[in-house]
Order: structure tokens, then C-alpha cells, then sequence
């Protein structure tokens, strides 16, 4: 299981992911229990969100964002990862910087706390995939380091 803490609108939510199985998954937001089924239209899977034992006549919530294909990396080359979702809070280096195994790269704030996101090799920086701002999801590519 994997707890989440997001803030929409001034509203807080806290979200409970349990298993998975197939193409669905059971959720729980602010402790109301929803199956989550996917639903694998154009290759891509989309949640879709029904209260278990309830109607839910809400109008759907789109986020209006679609994911972004995944750039091929060469050889040598090392993604710095988000280690959770979070939001960009500072990039401490910027293309052509050579870093060190160990060096703090950017921060992400993630449930109220900075955490330091360090490089993982020695190497160059050839690029930063993110923005001081951006929010995050836990494994996104944010600095490829060659």
C-alpha cells in the first residue's frame, strides 16, 4: 500500500493505493473506499473512478495533461529520479555543469518537507527534463547526467 497527500484546490486529500490486480485497483481518498479500473483505450491506460457500493454523479476531473513519451538516453547516460511525488522546489546545477557522485542536483518538496536529490554518478549535465514548480510523480526522469 502506498499513502499520498495532495492539496486540489484547497482541499486536502489524502489517497491509499492497495493492490492492484489485472486492470484494477483498490483506492482509498480521505477513507472512502473506490475501485479504480483501467481502461486500456488507445494504449493507454486511464483510471476510471466509481464509489464502491455508490453512484457518483460528479462531472469527471480531467487533469488536461497526457504523458510525455520517454527520450532515449544514450550509453553512458543516467536519469537523476524523482525518489517520490512531489513538487520542484530548486535546480542546483544547469547544463554543462560536471558533477560529483553524491552532489545535491535539485530539492523537492514532498508532504511539507525538502528533500535533497543527489546525483547518482560523476559526470556532465546534458540536460534538466524539469522546472523549479513542476509537480512530480515518484520515478520521473528530472536530470540526465552523462
Amino acid at each position: 500500500m502506498k499513502e499520498y497527500k495532495y492539496k486540489i484546490n484547497g482541499m486536502k486529500f489524502t489517497v491509499i493505493v492497495g493492490d492492484i490486480s489485472d486492470n484494477e485497483a483498490k483506492v482509498e481518498v480521505n477513507g472512502v473506499p473506490y475501485k479504480v479500473e483501467l481502461d486500456r483505450k488507445d494504449k493507454i491506460k486511464k483510471p476510471v473512478l466509481s464509489q464502491s457500493g455508490h453512484t457518483n454523479h460528479g462531472a469527471p476531473v480531467s487533469t488536461g495533461t497526457k504523458p510525455a513519451p520517454k527520450p532515449a538516453l544514450p550509453a553512458n547516460a543516467e536519469a537523476v529520479k524523482s525518489p517520490l511525488p512531489g513538487t520542484v522546489s530548486s535546480i542546483n546545477v544547469k547544463v554543462g555543469d560536471v558533477v560529483k557522485s553524491g552532489q545535491k542536483v535539485a530539492s523537492l518538496e514532498a508532504m511539507k518537507m525538502e528533500n535533497d536529490i543527489r546525483s547518482m554518478k560523476d559526470g556532465t549535465v546534458t540536460k534538466i527534463l524539469v522546472n523549479v514548480g513542476d509537480s512530480i510523480l515518484e520515478g520521473t526522469d528530472m536530470i540526465i547526467i552523462e
